[in-house]
């Protein structure tokens, strides 16, 4: 006589008990677009709420709707093509050129640390070593030694961008995987095949994000030569408008800066995408 068996359906609680779910936080559910209206609402809430209480002198903090108003006047003589538009065109040939002066040493010179023994041990400490130096203070040395025209300017802001993008490009180079370096070395590649088609490929990801390391820098690195060595770019109309203390144009001119800045940083992100598009980004990216 066979005996049949019949599996009886298991109870909900046990199969609830025995799949693992991961739980979401509200805060982590909630959109994009309405987290980032939500932080920009309490900081100009509290901004509004600092001035009005008279906490901070309105010559160091101007009100949310003087800074508007100033925005408008900086976006109007921008449209018309006056003055500002010609710092600002200035101050963005200035950062264009120093980053893809900064991607060129930098790749290079990553490469060389990443590939090559004696640019580990050799190269990266004297790169540490110029890196942990202030920035500021080189200032000088780049207008003493290129004048006050346009090639300070793109020396700092190149100076400033390289450092990341070396991290980057070497950090890239050594994440290839062991397995993989051993198939191309059996395969009888040889080295300039292995580093073209498969470290390369594999460090992109790293290589990016020192890209928009540096994309960030870059900026900081032109307007502080335009600080401490003249010029006629954005830096220049901020340190005249903070010298005559109209704080309200300081901060209009920052905000506009800091549009060119995250548009850089945008376009190295798109970048990436289109090259690395089998990486999912989950931090420092755009998308909503």
């Amino acid at each position: 006589m066979t005996d049949y068996v019949t599996n009886a359906p298991a109870d909900d609680e046990t199969v609830q008990d025995t799949v693992w779910t991961q739980e979401v936080a509200f805060i982590d559910s909630v959109p994009r677009w309405i987290a980032m209206t939500f932080v920009f609402v309490v900081f100009i809430g509290t901004w509004q709420l600092v001035t009005s209480l008279g906490l901070v002198s309105p010559i160091i903090l101007p009100t949310p709707m003087e800074t508007l108003k100033d925005m408008i006047f900086v976006g109007a003589n921008l449209l018309t093509g006056d003055y500002m538009l010609v710092s600002l065109w200035i101050t963005i040939q200035e950062v264009i050129i120093g980053f893809a002066l900064a991607i060129a040493i930098g790749f290079s010179l990553g490469v060389l640390v990443g590939e090559t023994a004696f640019g580990e041990k050799a190269v990266m400490p004297y790169l540490v070593a110029i890196d942990t130096m202030p920035k500021v203070a080189f200032a000088p040395l780049f207008v003493a030694w290129l004048g006050f025209g346009i090639e300070s300017k793109v020396a700092l802001a190149a100076f400033i961008a390289t450092f990341p993008i070396v991290v980057g490009t070497a950090a890239g180079l050594h994440a290839a995987d062991e397995n993989a370096r051993m198939l191309f070395k059996t395969m009888g590649a040889s080295r300039m095949q292995t580093l073209i088609k498969m470290k390369l490929p594999t460090g992109l990801p790293q290589i990016f994000t020192g890209l928009k390391i540096g994309a960030v820098g870059v900026m900081a690195g032109a307007i502080t030569g335009e600080f401490l060595g003249g010029g006629k770019g954005f830096g220049e109309l901020i340190r005249v408008a903070a010298s005559q203390l109209n704080t309200p144009r300081v901060f209009s001119l920052i905000l506009y800066l800091s549009l060119v800045g995250l548009a850089l940083y945008v376009i190295v992100q798109w970048t990436q995408r289109r090259v690395v598009f089998w990486q999912k980004e989950t931090v420092g990216s755009y998308d909503g």
